[in-house]
């Protein structure tokens, strides 16, 4: 991102869009980390960013309110739609999309402690069996980690799969993840009913 204080604005005005629209009863804060001065408090972005900054750039939006629930139900599908909407207004290319996230009651934190914990089983799991892992299908920011995170061992991955249910596969040691081989992931049942009625007129 290169103007960082307006993507801000840009992703406040948007949200304040959507929760007017809704009537979602939730607050959001937009907080650039690894820099300093630039914070929006409530449903408004304030501050700007200093020249001087350097280092990782990413915009943090944390969302607060008694309908959290209804942003982090369904794994977290309605948080995970507004934050793909905000990246796609900002335009940003497939490389810098890790530059926002969104949270709402430490639900984005906690599932990246527990894909980190799944990653460290499946390594073990795929060094003792010497068969290929599959994880169930995720979003495609989940699969980027997934990835970084199985890099540390050494072993080869591969995504697989199409649009949403697209998952990521870990392989043994030497095999070839070009054969066109993959184990089927875990079913996991998606109901947007959840979406529809999240999103209805109060």
């Amino acid at each position: 991102m290169q103007d960082v204080a307006q993507a801000a604005q840009t992703i406040g005005q948007f949200l304040q869009s959507v929760l007017s629209s809704t009537g979602l009863r939730v607050k959001f804060r937009v907080s650039l980390r690894s820099a300093k001065g630039l914070q929006a408090n409530g449903n408004s972005v304030v501050g700007e960013q200093s020249s001087s900054e350097s280092g990782p750039r990413t915009l943090h939006v944390e969302f607060s309110g008694p309908d959290t629930p209804l942003l982090t139900g369904q794994n977290g599908e309605l948080l995970n739609a507004l934050e793909h909407l905000s990246i796609k207004i900002l335009r940003l290319d497939p490389e810098s999309q890790d530059q926002v996230t969104f949270d709402a009651d430490r639900f984005r934190a906690n599932r990246d402690r527990r894909l980190r914990d799944s990653a460290t089983a499946a390594i073990q799991h795929v060094r003792a069996s010497g068969e290929p892992y599959a994880f169930p299908a995720m979003n495609a920011r989940e699969r980027r980690m997934l990835h970084l995170m199985l890099a540390e061992s050494g072993l080869p991955t591969a995504s697989s799969g199409e649009g949403a249910g697209r998952f990521v596969v870990l392989y043994p040691q030497g095999a070839n993840v070009d054969d066109g081989f993959a184990p089927a992931p875990p079913s996991r049942t998606r109901d947007a009913s959840h979406i529809r009625h999240a999103f209805r007129h109060r």
